[in-house]
């Protein structure tokens, strides 16, 4: 008894999903994944760069404790493990990315974006936007959170 044409279709699919290769596995490991975060800082142009070096300022004042190193391209910080938050460097802006389901972060200007389930991001286009009492208050307020989920040893 013959197969099918759809079983067959089916078959063939299958076959090629197996074989295709994963990101990682066809193009390799990212070469700056856990790199110090100063290369992408240097990589930035002037307008940027003085954004992200305010928003690492800040971050330095919230979460002294906090490491950093390059994830997914960007610089993250953490603490003991738990993200605290990561610099998004893209063409014309900055974003200052929060991890925290919705609500974590009081926002009552509305500056905040993003709907998603794990964060928000501040976007900044230029320093004069910077709103630091409010950057202050959700870095603190992430630092406290990474530090929270730490589990004594």
């Amino acid at each position: 008894m013959k197969a099918k044409p759809v079983a067959k279709k089916k078959a063939k699919a299958k076959a090629r999903a197996k074989t295709k290769a994963t990101p990682a596995a066809k193009w390799g490991a990212r070469a700056d994944l856990g790199k110090p975060i100063e290369g992408f800082f240097g990589r930035q142009p002037p307008e940027l760069r003085a954004i992200l070096e305010a928003l690492r300022a800040e971050v330095a004042r919230a979460a002294p404790d906090a490491t950093s190193a390059i994830k997914w391209g960007m610089p993250f910080f953490s603490v003991d493990g738990e993200m605290v938050c990561a610099l998004g460097a893209h063409k014309a802006h900055v974003n200052l990315i929060l991890p925290g389901k919705p609500g974590t972060f009081d926002d009552p200007e509305g500056r905040l974006e993003g709907e998603g389930k794990t964060g928000k991001h501040l976007k900044l286009r230029t320093l004069a936007e910077l709103p630091r009492a409010s950057v202050r208050t959700w870095l603190a307020k992430a630092a406290a959170a990474a530090r929270a989920k730490i589990v004594p040893r």
